[in-house]
């Protein structure tokens, strides 16, 4: 999910990023990467035409949900992982032998085909992520919807998916994304965690990293529900053998760097760059045209991404991980389409983190060593935390707008927070143009203000509050103006795995929703023993009394869920608080503690993902167009699982699964 108030924005991604070595950076949605390499695309009963608009203008809407999403990673509306059939690196290299821009070398060979995008062949071996590092997601558990998909296809290990690919049932197969009749099961080689528990992601992994806990290290923190910047502040060292987050990414960075010359040295790397919000980019397509099929010409930055040459200096990536680079003094630092200098910052920062004194390509740069000066870096650059950077970004904001907009600031020019300002009392931010709400003591944080009461235009196409949205997919879809869209029949409830109607067993279909839980904290400690005390020691779904009855279900049941995309096992909580025709289970509940084995799969139960399946929208693919335009931590897909329904019944018998699986299973042990 999305990181609500993310408030040192600018700060965080210059160094989150490497803004200061290498623009632009890699970006990518991940619903709609997951969606393609689970292959979850593979089993999409939804077809366009079921939710497309009677008005709809004429035009190519016999299509599946992939097949937009590649129309849009082709024109430069959305991001792509990994972006070319062929190796960026190589690309760079043949590009720099021909003497000619990466963004022209390429242009010429897409439109010839000698270069192909990955979006187009997902199941490619050339095209399968190949190492993932998950840090402090749990992507197999809480956050990745269609976790048996993610098993049978990411992983390649054993999993409960019950239904079909459209191949094996004979459905319609996409147009844009190519075939192959055999899906691969098992993509990725490495999986690696970094986590301070054992989350379900963390079982799956080949390697887990032990991080520190909250009281254990240096960081920064902040929230949408308050305007203050919180410390983490380390009052013991890491227990055991964990480490901070920062200390893992660079001893990794270390070791990198080391192995590095044995395979790259100084490379040239093609990006590809989807047409980004607050660019001029944003309004390149006044028409959808896509140049695959001969509508118009492929022009990077235009009708397609813009393709773009950065140097990698693989055999310093730790040098240049623990100082900060030279593109801060060179080019700045900004956000949301306005840029500001940060000359003066970087001369600051060298003064309180120390120049890096050693030989090399970074002497006399300011030094990153630790947490807390890479803490320091975001606290300087960002104008939430430094009132000298807050009046030069609403500087640059009035050379837009033609208004003077500093006054929003000047009061709090001469304050610079630092780390130890915040160890000593969380300290509340400085106004800044990235937010459109103010902090102040007489007006309360509200989104839209600084529109309203400073006459800055929305970021709209109109610049004003835009209801009506013209584009060519918004009126196909129906969404031109904001309407009621009524639930979408996913299919997932099928006669061949509804095993219990076919025997006449007592059972329920309910709509299935996951909301945020109260025996947690979000996403975390679910597995708690205390959280676990308060609960019902394990996986538990809400069900209603009347649903409960008809099912032949009681309070505290083991009961089974399950459709197509697999099964999970739980406890049934019977409460007159569930409205009939609907079951809840909280998100979040690891399949770790206390899940017996499921009925249906023969494996251990299941988690609240395993019977949720990503679905994607056309109108959330959207670019070109404003305000609908690909921005990170902004705009793109989302796996909507609000029309999820399963079969709900009680299981015949518990089975812990406390035996070993095979026979030779038990020689081995």
């Amino acid at each position: 999910m999305g990181q609500e108030k993310l408030r040192p924005q600018t700060g965080w991604t210059a160094l989150a990023f490497a803004l200061d070595w290498g623009r632009p950076p890699r970006h990518m949605n991940s619903t709609s990467a997951w969606y393609a390499h689970t292959d979850q695309w593979r089993y999409e009963t939804l077809t366009a035409q079921e939710i497309l608009s009677p008005t709809a203008p004429a035009g190519d809407w016999d299509a599946t949900l992939i097949d937009f999403n590649i129309r849009a990673e082709r024109m430069g509306w959305l991001p792509s992982a990994p972006q070319l059939k062929t190796n960026p690196l190589e690309v760079g290299r043949a590009a720099k032998a021909a003497g000619v821009e990466a963004r022209d070398y390429v242009a010429e060979r897409l439109k010839s085909g000698e270069i192909e995008m990955s979006c187009e062949d997902p199941d490619a071996p050339e095209n399968w992520p190949r190492n993932l590092f998950v840090w402090r997601s749990n992507l197999l558990g809480s956050s990745g919807k269609g976790h048996e998909y993610f098993l049978k296809h990411l992983l390649g290990t054993q999993h409960g998916v019950l239904g079909k690919d459209l191949g094996e049932e004979g459905r319609v197969r996409a147009k844009d994304a190519r075939w192959h009749d055999h899906a691969p099961e098992g993509k990725l080689d490495l999986l690696v965690t970094l986590d301070f528990r054992m989350s379900t992601t963390a079982v799956y992994s080949d390697i887990v990293l032990p991080t520190a806990s909250w009281y254990e290290k240096d960081d920064l923190n902040t929230s949408d529900m308050h305007p203050f910047i919180h410390p983490l502040t380390a009052a013991v060292d890491p227990a055991y053998e964990s480490r901070s987050d920062w200390e893992i990414f660079r001893t990794i960075a270390r070791k990198f760097s080391q192995v590095a010359p044995e395979v790259l040295g100084v490379e040239t790397d093609v990006v590809a760059v989807p047409i980004l919000h607050d660019t001029a980019g944003e309004l390149a397509q006044g028409d959808v045209r896509d140049w695959k099929r001969g509508e118009c010409d492929l022009i990077p930055g235009r009708t397609a991404p813009n393709y773009v040459a950065v140097e990698r200096d693989y055999p310093n990536l730790y040098r240049r991980f623990t100082a900060l680079g030279p593109l801060m003094e060179k080019l700045g630092n900004g956000g949301k389409g306005i840029a500001w200098d940060t000359k003066a910052e970087v001369h600051h920062l060298r003064d309180l983190n120390d120049p890096v004194t050693e030989e090399g390509p970074t002497k006399g740069m300011p030094r990153i060593e630790t947490a807390i000066d890479a803490a320091e870096v975001i606290l300087m650059l960002a104008p939430e935390t430094n009132g000298h950077v807050a009046v030069k970004a609403w500087e640059a904001l009035g050379k837009a707008t033609g208004r003077d907009h500093t006054h929003l600031a000047t009061g709090k020019e001469h304050d610079e927070i630092r780390f130890r300002d915040v160890a000593a009392q969380p300290r509340k931010i400085i106004s800044s143009p990235t937010w459109s709400g103010i902090e102040s003591e007489e007006v309360c944080y509200n989104a839209g203000w600084t529109n309203v009461h400073e006459l800055i235009p929305w970021r709209t196409l109109s610049g004003r509050q835009q209801l009506y949205q013209d584009h060519l997919w918004m009126r196909a879809f129906g969404e031109a103006l904001c309407v009621y869209r009524p639930p979408v029949d996913l299919k997932t409830i099928t006669a061949e795995v509804n095993r219990d109607a076919a025997e006449g067993a007592p059972h329920v279909v309910l709509n299935f929703i996951t909301p945020h839980q109260k025996w947690g904290i979000h996403s975390t400690y679910s597995d708690n023993l205390l959280m676990l005390t308060l609960n019902r020691g394990g996986p538990v779904i809400w069900i209603s009394e009347t649903d409960a009855r008809r099912a032949g279900i009681v309070d505290n049941d083991w009961v089974e869920l399950y459709n197509t995309n697999g099964a999970l096992t739980a406890r049934a909580v019977v409460s007159q608080r569930i409205k009939e025709g609907t079951t809840f289970m909280y998100h979040a509940q690891e399949k770790i503690v206390n899940t017996p084995g499921s009925e249906m799969t023969g494996n251990r139960g299941g988690i609240h993902n395993s019977v949720t399946r990503a679905v994607l929208k056309p109108t959330h693919m959207i670019g070109g167009y404003a305000q609908l335009s690909y921005g990170f931590n902004y705009y793109g897909t989302v796996g909507s699982n609000r029309d999820e329904f399963v079969v709900v019944r009680k299981m015949r018998k518990v089975d812990w699964l406390d035996q070993p699986a095979t026979p030779s299973l038990e020689a081995a042990e």
